[in-house]
Formats: C-alpha cells, structure tokens, sequence
C-alpha cells in the first residue's frame, strides 16, 4: 500500500471501486467497446477521478475490490451507471446478465431484491415498458 492511499478518503475509494466494478462488467465480452468507453470516461468524470487513476483502473480493475454504497439512493446509482454501461452496446449477454445480479448483491441487495432490480432495469433499459410504466414515466413531472 502506498504512503498516499493511507490517506485517501473513502468517498474516492468507494468511487474507484464503482468504475472498477463497471470496467469488469465492460470486459466480460473480452473487449470495451469505444461506446462503453465513452461512458466510463462519463462516470469517470462525474466521479472525480483522475485520468491517471482511470487508465489504471482501466488496465486492473481487479486491483479494486467492491467496496459497497452505505444508501440505498447511492445502490440505485451505482446500478443505474453499470446498466448504462451494460447498454452502450445495445446488447446485452448471459455472462453480464449473471454478473449484474453478482454485483446488485456485492452492493447490498439480497438476492430476491437483486433478481427483482436486475429483471426490472432490464425490462427497462431494452426498451421493453408496459404502457403502464409508459405512461407514468411520461407523466411524472406533470
């Protein structure tokens, strides 16, 4: 451990472990695509993290164990960023979706709350909503 990580704060910890937790999920398919690189440069950006920490988070993401949200508004965020990043290729296969559920456990979820947000998001990012939530969606700010 380095004598500068002592002092790093757990806030930047906890946001480089996110990135790294979104570049393995990139990476399943053995490559990340220009598109899921945009977006981690994004989520990079709105995490405040530094370019020479994301190229090394980049290069090891496992070097970066999950260290979990402690809100539920923080879990929500962090599976919003990894379905972007899961979408950004407009496809999605069964080695993600096994890990998506992994994840949404690693960050506190139980498992029938994390089989719930995973279907849902899902449904949600593919563009497959039930009028229903359609039209709530369409309507929520009105």
């Amino acid at each position: 451990m380095s004598f500068s990580s002592l002092f790093e704060s757990g806030e930047s910890t906890r946001n480089k472990s996110h990135l790294a937790s979104l570049v393995n999920i990139a990476i399943t398919n053995g490559v990340i695509s220009d598109e899921e690189l945009v977006i981690l440069g994004r989520i990079k950006t709105k995490l405040s993290i530094a370019d020479s920490d994301f190229e090394a988070i980049i290069k090891n993401p496992s070097k970066y164990p999950i260290n979990p949200p402690t809100t539920n508004e923080e879990r929500i965020q962090w599976l919003h960023d990894l379905f972007k990043v899961v979408f950004a290729d407009h496809s999605m296969d069964e080695d993600e979706h096994r890990l998506l559920k992994r994840y949404a456990t690693a960050i506190g979820y139980n498992d029938a709350d994390a089989e719930y947000l995973v279907k849902r998001s899902i449904e949600i990012f593919s563009g497959h909503l039930a009028l229903e939530d359609y039209r709530y969606l369409l309507n929520k700010d009105r």
